[in-house]
């Protein structure tokens, strides 16, 4: 089942890069008594990922915040240290938290998994943006075909 708006988010543990190296990181830790906007895509480094939807997070962080927003994540079915990796590359270090769902246990929990084994890319992510609230989704875009159209950072800050 797909979570919808309303919905409180599951007790998932992802992972992040420290300075001090891979971490966990829970979901108690990062949404309770906060507005975050999670953005989720099909894999880091990936032409749309990198291209186009991450970019307009950046782009677009100081507007995003300043709307009441506590922290802007990215969660992808990568390891960590790819995440890490990505992280650096991009100029989002410090800017974004970028989770890693290596096993894609949040993208099962929550209905939004995708096989994308056809293309050779296995058990991914679809791409997508929620505003959660104090752990409760308020806003939840999903793409339905190529492109960040509902799921992009011009559709987000039209929700804030």
């Amino acid at each position: 089942m797909t979570l919808s708006v309303g919905d409180k988010l599951p007790e998932t543990t992802f992972k992040t890069m420290t300075a001090d190296g891979a971490k966990p990181i829970t979901s108690a830790e990062i949404f309770p008594g906060k507005k975050v906007v999670l953005f989720g895509v099909p894999g880091a480094f990936t032409p749309t990922c990198s291209n186009n939807h991450l970019p307009g997070y950046l782009e677009n962080h100081d507007a995003i915040l300043a709307r009441g927003v506590d922290t802007i994540a990215v969660v992808s079915v990568n390891d960590v240290h790819v995440m890490g990796a990505w992280a650096r590359f991009t100029g989002g270090e410090g800017k974004i938290l970028f989770l890693a769902d290596g096993n894609g246990d949040f993208a099962k929990a929550v209905g939004l998994d995708a096989d994308l084994s056809g293309g050779g890319m296995g058990l991914r992510s679809k791409r997508f943006s929620m505003i959660v609230d104090d752990g409760k989704v308020t806003a939840l875009n999903v793409e339905t075909k190529p492109g960040v159209d509902e799921s992009g950072a011009a559709h987000i800050l039209g929700q804030l």
